[in-house]
């Protein structure tokens, strides 16, 4: 009898011991969609499905629907937002476009690419692109200079006739950057970054209650907006340089000291 106890027990321990290991191995129910991109489009600012950079979002849709998604950029980054719109097998000519808009929603301009282009009828798909300008650690208030934080894209048609309301659409989108390092680079940053619910989360902070965000995603290690850049290396190569030169300069042109045609004590 007390062997069999002992049996038992150690079969029991052995038992909550491997428990723990066979559960940890198994994936969680939502680590399967990790690193996973997005397969919808929201259809407002509010609802927009949030994308990261380098991320080849997918969504199917109806000729007519708004469709949004959100991406975060930080400074120094210029972001590169292209769509594709693949159109059903019959239908008329008809126009797409596409927007960038800012945390603040305000509209920003492509520095170049083809945010808006017509389909002929029988196209396949059509193709857009919109170059932003690169993102500054701060702006003037009334400037609209793309700032760090969120921006949203909007994909929708502009241009169609009647018959072809309605018929389903697929939709891919991708946002890419270029860093531009310090030759972009501007004196200043923003206090926070243009996310959605920064407001509400600074206005909890100071009252030391819970916090409230409503976006996700950003940058690993933090938004990097702030005093230092790649261009303070360059000054200070360029200081040195200046000096070296001065010092060559002064060399040269002090010459070999006192003539020897003036006699002493002149």
């Amino acid at each position: 009898m007390r062997i069999t106890r002992v049996l038992g027990a150690a079969l029991l321990a052995l038992g909550l011991a491997a428990g723990p290991a066979a559960a940890d191995s198994s994936p969680s129910p939502g680590a399967s969609d990790d690193g996973k991109a997005p397969t919808q489009a929201g259809t407002s600012f509010r609802t927009a499905t949030e994308i990261e950079q380098g991320q080849q979002a997918t969504a199917s849709a109806s000729t007519g629907d708004y469709l949004y998604w959100s991406f975060p950029a930080d400074t120094g980054q210029r972001p590169t937002v292209k769509a594709t719109v693949k159109l059903p097998d019959t239908h008329g000519s008809q126009t797409w476009q596409l927007d960038v808009y800012d945390g603040l929603r305000r509209r920003q301009a492509c520095q170049y690419g083809a945010a808006t282009r017509t389909a002929g009828q029988g196209t396949a798909s059509v193709e857009l692109a919109c170059v932003l300008r690169t993102v500054r650690g701060w702006s003037e208030p009334w400037a609209a200079d793309p700032l760090p934080g969120t921006y949203y894209v909007r994909l929708t048609v502009v241009d169609l006739g009647v018959s072809d309301l309605g018929k389903p659409v697929g939709a891919e989108v991708r946002v890419d950057s270029k860093d531009m390092g310090g030759a972009a680079a501007v004196d200043g940053s923003l206090g926070k970054p243009l996310v959605p619910g920064i407001a509400v989360k600074s206005e909890e902070d100071k009252d030391g209650s819970k916090t409230a965000v409503l976006s996700s995603f950003g940058s690993d290690d933090g938004w990097s907006s702030g005093w230092w850049s790649d261009r303070w290396v360059w000054t200070a190569i360029g200081g040195v340089l200046a000096a070296l030169a001065g010092i060559g300069g002064y060399a040269l042109t002090r010459g070999s000291g006192r003539p020897s045609n003036v006699p002493p004590g002149v």
